[in-house]
């Protein structure tokens, strides 16, 4: 967020019209349970159990907390000002992985003005099925209880950092193999080609 609000007021001292700037913060979500629910299968105790199948929610609607903050700044008003377009929350990852879980529960806990949700097409079409939105309670009323809730997690055991860190680490090794799967396709089809063209 802050790298794209220096951005802007880059283009807007450069003279470049903001109006046209599009830009999205990608949060993943379903992953974040996956990797805390494992850590709390381990430790096993009742009371890590209760925990599951929470965090993921708790820690996108915190960062939306982070989201709405920033937007107040004065650097952000400046730059509305000059119009610019807010920077949006996207949320992805948002595929239910546990199927002991709602399948479409990512989508309707975290429907908030102002976001985008890269769902993929199973979890669309499981929601135009039977999805339903959460209720009404504005996100900001729901801080208290994400903040209660990684308070527990840190509670029974789980260090949230470490758990981020993983995440992270894992899905640049994804990132990487999946561009180098990319790179390599595009050789041998442009080496296919410039074989076509020197027979022909």
């Amino acid at each position: 967020m802050d790298a794209h609000a220096a951005g802007l007021e880059r283009a807007r001292q450069a003279g470049h019209d903001l109006t046209g700037i599009h830009s999205v913060a990608s949060f993943f979500v379903s992953r974040v349970d996956t990797e805390v629910d494992r850590r709390l299968d381990a430790i096993g105790t009742p009371e890590a159990r209760a925990l599951k199948g929470r965090t993921a929610i708790a820690n996108a609607r915190l960062a939306y907390g982070t989201y709405e903050s920033a937007a107040t700044a004065p650097l952000r008003h400046r730059l509305a000002a000059a119009g610019a377009r807010p920077q949006r929350p996207l949320w992805a990852s948002t595929g239910v992985k546990d199927p002991a879980y709602p399948d479409t529960m990512y989508v309707s806990e975290l429907a908030i003005p102002g976001t985008v949700n890269t769902m993929p097409g199973t979890t669309l079409a499981a929601y135009a099925d039977h999805g339903t939105l959460a209720d009404s309670t504005p996100v900001a009323a729901t801080y208290t209880a994400a903040q209660d809730h990684f308070a527990a997690l840190e509670r029974v055991g789980v260090d949230f950092t470490d758990v981020t860190d993983t995440l992270e680490h894992e899905g640049l090794a994804k990132f990487e193999a999946s561009w180098a799967e990319l790179s390599a396709s595009v050789s041998r089809e442009m080496g296919t080609a410039a074989d076509s063209r020197a027979a022909g």
